[in-house]
Formats: structure tokens, C-alpha cells, sequence
């Protein structure tokens, strides 16, 4: 059975379906997590084709993940436990994957300057995410070592 893809236009009331092909195209495709049941057309994949409109979905898809990371980071300077090592590398490895698929893939959709300015701010989330990290094994050294004294 062969794939049928539409294009979906606000201008004009010709009432006319266009079929694209999708490899030809390029433009910025992901797939909508809605997850709301209604009898009608079911979109399993978009693909946005206007710059400005590309440019607009990715920042807000960055700036909601970046607002997550810099809600985990505050969680962690505000407690001071010290069993949340594991889970500060977790983060540190997914911010750090996060960073090549800002540079590789969403490179091209975004400008420069912001571009520029983003990664500053993951520099910066990454060295507070990597200063918590050496605290904590600094502090686990110091355990450690007043530990062996005792005994």
C-alpha cells in the first residue's frame, strides 16, 4: 500500500488536497505527542517546512528542556544530600548529548547569534552541574578519610 502524504494550507478556499513527497522536501519533521482521541485525521508526523515557523518550534522546544535542567541543577545545589551522584552524571551525560544535537542537528534551523548564546548557557549548566559533582567527591573523600582515621 502505498504512503499518501498532504499538504495542509490556510490561504485560499480552493478546496484542493496536494500530494507532496517527503524526501524531496526539506524542513524540520518530528513527530506530535498528542495523545487526545477525537474522530478525525491522525497525525503521525510533521514536517514544517517555513524558517520562522521552524525557527519558533525549536526554541520553545529548547527552552522548555533547558527551564528542566536548570530546575534539576537548582534542586541539587538546594539539597545537600549526598547520594544523588549517580544521578547528577545522568545529567551531566544527557546535557552533554544535548549539546551535540543542538550543534549537529538543530544547527542549521537556528541562527547564529542565538545559536552562539544557547551554548553558552549549556557551558554554564554543564560547569555548575560539573562543580556540584567534584564537590560531592570531595566530600565523600573527606568522609572517607575522617572515617579511616577513627579507626
Amino acid at each position: 500500500m502505498s504512503e499518501k502524504h498532504y499538504y495542509v494550507c490556510k490561504k485560499g478556499n480552493d478546496r484542493q488536497i496536494i500530494y507532496l513527497d517527503y524526501d524531496k522536501l526539506r524542513g524540520f519533521g518530528f513527530s506530535p505527542k498528542n495523545n487526545v482521541k477525537y474522530d478525525g485525521i491522525v497525525v503521525n508526523k510533521m514536517v514544517i517546512i517555513k524558517p520562522s515557523m521552524i525557527e519558533k518550534v525549536l526554541r520553545r522546544k529548547i527552552k522548555r528542556k533547558l527551564d528542566l535542567y536548570l530546575k534539576l541543577i537548582i534542586k541539587f545545589i538546594e539539597s545537600d544530600d549526598s547520594s544523588s551522584g549517580d544521578t547528577l552524571r545522568e545529567a551531566l551525560n544527557d546535557l552533554t548529548r544535548y549539546k551535540n544535537i543542538i550543534q549537529y542537528k538543530y544547527k542549521k534551523y537556528l541562527d547564529e547569534k542565538y545559536l552562539k548564546i544557547l551554548l553558552k548557557k549549556i557551558a554554564l549548566l554543564e560547569y555548575e552541574l560539573n562543580s556540584k559533582l567534584m564537590n560531592m567527591a570531595e566530600y565523600k573523600y573527606e568522609e572517607e578519610k575522617i572515617s579511616h582515621r577513627r579507626r
